[in-house]
């Protein structure tokens, strides 16, 4: 299933998301959901709020990345960097930040270059509901960091200066309102 991208204005966005239940048919059936939605909107990861589900889950598939790679090491990691993240919790975030421009799907037409820590430790759920912990560096660490920020309300607008946030009120006024031309449906909280 299909489902439409809610856009920047809706209150699901700002929340801190809810722990899902695992194992669970129906997490495996919407995880499923989110990958077929992710790639009919031509993303490389989809947070359950941008559905309109408070659910601590997000999917990414990277290989759109292998040739933005910084090298032929990371390009390979990109090129099968295709999984869910189930009720994960970022436990640590380091080295020096670095600058990549990000979009998101719930924010279409904007691009802002955001300043990331370019290695990060995660520890998440399986499908069956096996902890484990892991560390990703580089894109793949930045795709993690945007849609786990998802799950905790948090917005990439919202890593980025207050000056250039106030450049931006005008476009994202339009968005919250549905004037905005996205290739994929959208759902928008218009009053």
């Amino acid at each position: 299933m299909v489902y439409p991208i809610v856009a920047y204005g809706s209150p699901v966005l700002k929340r801190v998301a809810q722990e899902v239940e695992v194992p669970s048919a129906q997490t495996d059936q919407f995880i499923e959901d989110l990958f077929e939605t992710m790639y009919a909107s031509k993303g490389v990861g989809l947070a359950a709020p941008q559905v309109g589900v408070s659910s601590r889950v997000f999917v990414v598939d990277g290989s759109p990345f292998a040739e933005d790679a910084t090298s032929p090491e990371e390009a390979e990691v990109l090129k099968t960097f295709k999984r869910a993240f189930i009720n994960p919790t970022i436990l640590e975030e380091t080295g020096t930040p670095w600058g990549f421009e990000e979009g998101c799907l719930s924010i279409p037409e904007i691009h802002e270059t955001v300043q990331r820590k370019p290695t990060v430790v995660i520890e998440s759920q399986t499908a069956e509901g096996e902890w484990i912990e892991e560390t990703f560096t580089g894109l793949p660490a930045r795709i993690i960091q945007h849609e786990y920020d998802h799950i905790e309300g948090i917005l990439f607008l919202d890593r980025l200066t207050p000056l250039k946030r106030r450049m931006l009120q005008g476009r994202l006024k339009d968005i919250a309102g549905g004037k905005v031309n996205a290739s994929y449906r959208m759902k928008f909280d218009v009053k």
